[in-house]
């Protein structure tokens, strides 16, 4: 999108401090000890806030906005306590924070009654008016919301909800095991190597001479700022690069392999080592990721291996378990067959073996392949 007027920017701080005024009536009626209603916490950051001097330029920007601000505000209260209770899966969440104009993303979000696409192919925002959008690609249904998003980098991003139908790829007879690495970021199971980019190393003398230059300027100056923004754009071209690179190689690995076995790595506990700024810099996590999501999307079958899986130590030929190996070691020969082995191309190839195991295994429990 292109750089948004002035009323874009009051609605991203009008949504700010709704956000904010109902988090803290949350807390406030939560510390008291009372039940507040959803519809009663509206009613009060949004509707009487309106009638107050203090709130009155909320009556500026669309309703729409207000309220949605105020339902994510709800969303993250609620997310918290099912986090804490249990019920909501995954890592647990802190509490939600009030969200201030210095932080990085700025973000409001609109329903159909607060926006609309014109036929000049312009995205009409309430209250704000029409906006040129530079698209990706065409929506492939009518759109139910739009979120409108400012990043570091001062750029403007429309993200739309819309109704899908995935359409499952023509079936086929390859199954792949992936071994991911730091040296190759990828070695497949049919001895394919997807070498790694390294798209922070490449950029890190110019990212160390911005933030150098950013250093140097005095805080709260305007020099300063454009300095932040010069860090930002930077930061954001080697996160695009890095993030357009795995969408292209995982929809090329889940399009041409009808099942994908990878090892479920701890990228958290490797990222604690002096390999943290290699480890952050290859992007497994997003790139496994992308993975199951596009094999859910197209009828492929995506499979984790057990992290504490010898993937490394087992001959992939006769199963002999040769012990753990230092990383230098990259060529190996067995001792039980002789059999002269890849490291990676072996850990791979394990890898398939056990991911096919775990796939056959009626009863969803961790089989125990033999040594």
């Amino acid at each position: 999108m292109t750089t948004l007027s002035s009323a874009q920017a009051r609605s991203f701080g009008c949504a700010r401090v709704v956000f904010n005024d109902a988090l803290r009536a949350r807390q406030e009626a939560y510390a008291a000890g009372v039940k507040i209603s959803d519809t009663d916490v509206q009613k009060q950051v949004v509707t009487e806030a309106k009638k107050t001097p203090q709130r009155a330029w909320l009556a500026e920007v669309a309703s729409v906005v207000l309220v949605q601000a105020c339902q994510d505000a709800r969303r993250a209260y609620r997310n918290w306590f099912d986090s804490l209770s249990g019920k909501r899966k995954g890592r647990k969440i802190g509490a939600p924070r009030f969200r201030s104009r210095k932080d990085n993303r700025q973000t409001i979000r609109l329903t159909r009654n607060g926006f609309s696409i014109r036929d000049n192919r312009k995205l009409y925002i309430a209250k704000v008016g029409e906006v040129k959008v530079a698209w990706s690609r065409e929506l492939p249904s009518e759109p139910s919301s739009v979120s409108i998003i400012k990043d570091a980098a001062g750029r403007y991003f429309a993200s739309f909800v819309v109704e899908t139908t995935d359409e499952p790829l023509p079936e086929c007879d390859t199954e792949v095991g992936i071994d991911l690495g730091l040296a190759a970021f990828a070695v497949l199971s049919d001895g394919k190597v997807i070498e790694s980019p390294r798209f922070f190393r490449r950029a890190e003398r110019r990212l160390r001479r911005a933030q150098q230059s950013l250093s140097r300027k005095e805080k709260g100056s305007k020099n300063s700022a454009k300095a932040r923004i010069r860090v930002a754009k930077a930061h954001a071209e080697v996160s695009d690069a890095r993030r357009d690179w795995a969408h292209k190689h995982s929809t090329a690995i889940v399009r041409e392999n009808q099942a994908v076995f990878v090892e479920d790595l701890c990228v958290k506990g490797v990222a604690r080592t002096r390999l943290a700024k290699s480890v952050h810099d290859a992007g497994w996590g997003m790139f496994t990721r992308m993975l199951e999501e596009k094999a859910a999307r197209y009828g492929r079958v995506f499979v984790k291996v057990d992290r504490w899986f010898p993937s490394s130590q087992l001959c992939s030929a006769c199963g002999r378990v040769d012990g753990p190996k230092p990383l230098s070691v990259r060529v190996w020969t067995c001792q039980g067959c002789g059999v002269v082995h890849d490291r990676d191309v072996n850990a791979a190839r394990n890898i398939l073996a056990a991911g096919r195991a775990e796939r056959r295994n009626a009863c969803g429990e961790t089989v125990s392949l033999p040594a």
